[in-house]
């Protein structure tokens, strides 16, 4: 994964796309999450608050401050790669984010649903905007945080 090259056309894209979602964000989050469950229905079970629940999923009080929260570190992380030439989660979070999706039991099938339900947001989010070489860019920058998040997945000492 080390030594792909997020460029400066691809920086530009992340970050016009971005501009533009920034102010919807809470409701992309959750038609972002909502994707996800709607592909694969079986991911629920890996959120506790969703486990047991019968509320609606769009009616869950706890999935939309989730979602957005989710949906703007994955935009903000994007934004920031080039810059930084890295993942820029803060460690702490990034070390706690590897320990929650180890302890969960999040697989590989998971992050290529949630790379999936990402574009599908994005796309629809900024149809106008959306282009095979935006794809690519936000496709790399997922796969940037992914490989960071999953070098932190390990029982937590």
């Amino acid at each position: 994964m080390e030594g792909k090259v997020f460029t400066e056309e691809q920086e530009a894209l992340v970050a016009k796309s971005w501009g533009v979602m920034k102010k919807n964000s809470a409701e992309l989050g959750l038609k972002f999450f909502l994707k996800i469950f709607e592909i694969a229905p079986s991911a629920q079970k890996l959120f506790s608050f969703l486990k047991d629940s019968d509320i609606p999923l769009e009616k869950n009080p706890k999935l939309k401050p989730h979602a957005m929260s989710v949906f703007v570190m994955t935009c903000e992380s994007a934004v920031q790669l080039r810059k930084s030439g890295k993942v820029t989660v803060r460690e702490s979070t990034l070390k706690r984010l590897g320990g929650v999706h180890f302890k969960s039991g999040v697989v590989d099938e998971h992050y290529e649903v949630t790379k999936f339900a990402l574009l599908e947001t994005i796309k629809e989010a900024v149809p106008e905007m959306w282009s095979p070489e935006m794809k690519n860019a936000w496709g790399e920058a997922y796969d940037q945080l992914v490989a960071a998040i999953k070098a932190e997945m390990k029982p937590s000492p």
